[in-house]
This record gives structure tokens, C-alpha cells and sequence, in this order.
């Protein structure tokens, strides 16, 4: 699926390039950072992001340019960035309400409670250490032999690590732990 989105992606942004419009350039750029995202990339998400953006509020669809926002907040709180991520949330939430986008604020509000409620679920003292061996570049294989556990074991605490921090991987949690100074 991902090679799919990555593929129509890439066709959006050829045809804008031949096209060349401002909504199509858009378009190509929201559909480049939406793919970068949910492939797990935020920091490659967040130029494409950023044209959109702007394009979209040059082109002037306000709806378009907030949707973008919440995307470039959820890349910002991939990268542990909360500060930033709340402020994109925040005025995307002020254009959706303008708007009357009542499903767009439902799902920011869902985005919201998750994250508000995964600040209240602690490390525990192994995930801590597990998460000290990932940012270090280790393999779960080689944490499961220094920590002397099983891998299946690392990979619950990996895993547990990830959802407890609201991360899609390892470099972001790696990039969480560096910019909150858990270590």
C-alpha cells in the first residue's frame, strides 16, 4: 500500500510540475508530506508539509491549509516537539471551528485525548533502559543479550516504549528521548 501512495504521490507532483498551478503544486506537496509521514518519516514530511501550506493559503482554501496544519503537528510531536505540534493544533482547530468542519474536530479532539492521555503513562525503569540501548543504536537482538532477556521480551518493551510515547519508531523515539532529556 505504501509503494502505491508513494507512486501517486509522485505522479501528483510530475503532472503539477507540467501543470503548473498553484493548487496542483499543493496538492503534490500535501500528498508527498501526507505519504512521508505515514511512512514513518516526520522530518522528511515536514518540507513538502510546509510548501502546501503556504501554497494552499495562496491559493486561499483555508480548510486545506488547516488540514495541513494538523499534519505538520503531528510530524512536530513525531520529532518531540510538543510545543510547536499544540500551536499547529491549536489554530487548525481555530479555522475547522470557523468553518463548522465538525468531523475535522472530532478527530483533533481524538488526537488531543491521545496524547494527553499517553503524557500520563510513565516509563517504567526497563523501558527506560531499554529506550537508553535504542538510542544508543542498538538492535533489539543485542538488548535482549545485554539486558539478558529473551527478544520477544524486548521487542513488548519496544513496542510498549513506542505507544507509551506516541511515536511511529525507533528514531523517533530516539529523537523523543534527546529532546525531552530523558537521559
Amino acid at each position: 500500500m505504501a509503494g502505491h501512495q508513494t507512486f501517486l504521490s509522485t505522479l501528483t507532483e510530475e503532472i503539477a510540475e507540467n501543470i503548473d498551478t498553484d493548487a496542483l503544486r499543493a496538492m503534490a506537496a500535501h500528498g508527498r508530506g501526507a505519504v512521508e509521514l505515514a511512512e514513518g518519516d516526520a522530518r522528511a514530511a515536514l518540507g513538502p508539509l510546509r510548501r502546501a501550506f503556504e501554497a494552499w493559503q495562496q491559493v486561499e482554501v483555508p480548510y486545506a491549509a488547516a488540514r495541513v496544519r494538523v499534519l505538520l503537528g503531528l510530524a512536530c510531536r513525531s520529532l518531540g516537539d510538543e510545543e510547536t505540534a499544540a500551536l499547529e493544533f491549536s489554530v487548525a482547530r481555530s479555522v475547522f471551528h470557523q468553518l463548522g468542519a465538525a468531523s475535522d474536530l472530532a478527530r483533533l479532539d481524538a488526537l488531543e485525548k491521545r496524547e494527553a492521555s499517553g503524557h500520563r503513562q510513565h516509563l517504567t525503569t526497563r523501558e527506560l533502559q531499554v529506550l537508553r540501548l535504542i538510542t544508543a543504536g542498538k538492535t533489539n537482538k543485542a538488548i535482549a543479550t545485554e539486558l539478558s532477556l529473551s527478544e520477544r521480551t524486548i521487542d513488548r518493551h519496544v513496542s510498549n516504549i513506542l505507544t507509551k510515547l506516541d511515536v511511529p519508531s525507533r528514531a523517533a523515539a530516539t529523537a523523543y528521548a534527546y529532546t525531552q532529556k530523558l537521559f
